[in-house]
């Protein structure tokens, strides 16, 4: 077994004559909450999306608890999209049957419990779900599974204020203790808190990737001051890469 939950070498990943990754190497450990973060078109997604094996690098080779990512691997891998997947007509009851065959470590009992604490209607659908309810249903999903690693893209971006404390308290009493925690967002003042290490991600390359403890202690600023820093020459390009 490896040590490490993540790995890459030379990892490349080109949409024609664009290129997303460009010979990322990248380390991560066990039991680790990692923020991805970076400005849109940084290549975050396609990070996300390689490691669920939704995307074939172009080069380079990715694994996951130290295997190549593959069936193996995807069996072991929770992932929160940033867009809801799911038909409107169906219920969260639904969603969690769906979710029970198809995943032997999905926890049926955890996840009706998961919606009281959310305050989700399980039998409600999703069609008369607001936004941020949906996206609760979609989180309860996820971290109702004892997943090796969880892939969580923007988990709180539809949600207000209020509810993000406590959605971020939700990911961090319910996930798998011995897996990882990969969460991708702009929203970095509310989970800065949560995280242990900080990837930043510029032009598909590694630019810093150190824990938060030492980029406090080494930088003497918050993670989002340090994110302005970085950034604030980059344009905002609007999409995802």
């Amino acid at each position: 077994m490896s040590d490490f939950m993540i790995e890459s070498w030379g990892l490349t990943k080109t949409y024609g004559w664009r290129t997303a990754l460009c010979g990322l190497d990248l380390a991560v450990g066990r039991g680790r909450i990692v923020g991805l973060l970076g400005p849109n078109g940084s290549g975050k997604t396609t990070l996300i999306k390689l490691l669920c094996g939704l995307l074939r690098p172009t080069s380079g080779q990715l694994a996951v608890n130290g295997m190549p990512v593959g069936p193996e691997t995807k069996a072991q891998v929770s992932y929160l999209p940033d867009r809801m997947y799911f038909a409107n007509w169906m219920r969260a009851v639904d969603l969690f049957d769906l979710f029970r065959d198809f995943y032997r470590d999905f926890d049926y009992n955890r996840a009706l419990e998961m919606c009281r604490s959310l305050g989700v209607e399980p039998k409600d659908r999703l069609k008369a779900m607001s936004k941020g309810t949906k996206e609760k249903v979609q989180l309860v999903l996820v971290m109702a599974r004892k997943a090796q690693l969880y892939l969580l893209d923007e988990p709180i971006a539809g949600v207000d204020p209020a509810a993000r404390d406590f959605i971020l308290r939700t990911i961090l009493t319910n996930y798998n203790e011995e897996g990882t925690v990969l969460i991708s967002t702009h929203l970095i003042t509310d989970i800065e808190k949560v995280l242990d290490e900080a990837i930043f991600l510029k032009e598909g390359k590694v630019l810093l990737h150190e824990t938060v403890d030492n980029l406090r202690e080494q930088e003497g600023k918050s993670l989002d001051d340090l994110f302005r820093e970085l950034f604030r020459t980059e344009p905002t390009k609007g999409e995802h890469l």
